[in-house]
C-alpha cells in the first residue's frame, strides 16, 4: 500500500515537472505587405512596428513561463517565411534547439484594416500546431500592440507544447 502511494506521488511529481518545463520556441520575424494603395509612404513606420510586433511576442511568450525563446540565424538574411525557404527556416530553428517555430505576416488591406496570420510548426514532428488569421483595425503603435497582445494570448491559451 505504501509503495503504491509512493509510486503515485512520484508519477504526479514527474508529470508536474514535465508540465513546468519550458518549451523552446523560435519566433521568426514577421513579413509585411501593404496593398492599401495609400499615397503616403509608411515603410519606415511599418518596419519599426513589425520589429516591435515580433519582439513583443517573444517577450510575452518568455514571460509566460511556458516557453524559452531562442534566437535563430538565417545566414545573415532576415529569418522570416517570406525571405527564407521553409526548409532553411525550420533547419535554423532546429539548429537553435527550438522544438517550435512561430512565424507569420501582416497585410494592410486599407487605411483601416489589416490582417495578421501566424502559424507554429512543431519542428521535430513536422506538423502544424497553431494557425490563426485575425483582422485588426488601425495603423498606429497602439493598434499593432493590441493585435500582438491578442495573438500572444491566443497562442498561450492553446498551451501548445
Amino acid at each position: 500500500m505504501v509503495c503504491a502511494a509512493v509510486l503515485m506521488i512520484a508519477a504526479a511529481m514527474a508529470s508536474l515537472n514535465a508540465q513546468s518545463e519550458r518549451v523552446r520556441i523560435a519566433v521568426a520575424e514577421f513579413d509585411y505587405s501593404d496593398t492599401s494603395g495609400e499615397q503616403r509612404d509608411q515603410a519606415a513606420d511599418h518596419s519599426r512596428r513589425l520589429k516591435a510586433f515580433a519582439e513583443m511576442i517573444r517577450n510575452e511568450l518568455a514571460s509566460s513561463g511556458k516557453y524559452e525563446v531562442v534566437a535563430i540565424d538565417c545566414a545573415g538574411k532576415p529569418c522570416s517565411a517570406g525571405t527564407t525557404a521553409p526548409a532553411d527556416l525550420f533547419a535554423a530553428a532546429h539548429q537553435a534547439g527550438a522544438r517550435l517555430i512561430l512565424y507569420g505576416g501582416i497585410q494592410k488591406l486599407s487605411t483601416l484594416i489589416q490582417h495578421a496570420k501566424a502559424e507554429a510548426i512543431d519542428v521535430d514532428a513536422n506538423r502544424l500546431v497553431f494557425d490563426r488569421l485575425m483582422t485588426f483595425r488601425g495603423d498606429t503603435d497602439e493598434s499593432w500592440a493590441h493585435a500582438e497582445h491578442f495573438l500572444a494570448r491566443e497562442f498561450l491559451s492553446r498551451d501548445v507544447r
